[in-house]
C-alpha cells in the first residue's frame, strides 16, 4: 500500500511562514493529483490546495490564494505547501492527499470542482499540526 507522510508543521506567529512537505512512499502508485486539506478543531476537513501531477495545474481555496503556494517534485514523489502571511485562522491539522486515477473536470480545468472534494482522493496522510499564534 502506498503511504503519505507529512512534515513541517509547528508553531509560528501571525505573519510568519511554514513549509509543509508530503512524501509518497511504499508500494508505488501512479499519482494524478496531490492535494492539501486542513481540519480545525470542531470543524470539518476542508480543501486547501491541489496540483495535477503531470501538468502542474494548481487550485486553491479562496482564503489562501496569494498566501499559500503548492508545488511538487515528481522525481521525489513529494508535494509541498509553502504558507506565507499566516493568520490565526490557519491553525489546523494539515493533511496530504493523493489521487491514483484519472480525473475529469466537468466545469473546466481552470476551476475543477471535482478536485476540491475529499472523495476525489484515495490516499491520505496522518496530518501535521500547524498553530498560528496572534
Amino acid at each position: 500500500q502506498g503511504q503519505l507522510a507529512e512534515s513541517g508543521g509547528g508553531l509560528v506567529q501571525a505573519g510568519g511562514s511554514l513549509r509543509l512537505s508530503c512524501v509518497a512512499s511504499g508500494r508505488t502508485f501512479r499519482t494524478y493529483v496531490m492535494g492539501w486539506y486542513r481540519q480545525a478543531p470542531g470543524k470539518e476537513r476542508e480543501f486547501v490546495a491541489a496540483i495535477s501531477w503531470r501538468e502542474g495545474y494548481t487550485y486553491y481555496e479562496d482564503s489562501v490564494k496569494g498566501r499559500f503556494t503548492i508545488s511538487r517534485e515528481t522525481t521525489e514523489n513529494t508535494v509541498y505547501l509553502q504558507m506565507d502571511s499566516l493568520k490565526p485562522e490557519d491553525t489546523a491539522v494539515y493533511y496530504c492527499a493523493a489521487r491514483s486515477s484519472p480525473y475529469y473536470c466537468s466545469s473546466g480545468r481552470a476551476v475543477c470542482y471535482e478536485l476540491r472534494q475529499k472523495l476525489a482522493y484515495d490516499y491520505w496522510g496522518q496530518g501535521t499540526k500547524v498553530i498560528v499564534s496572534s
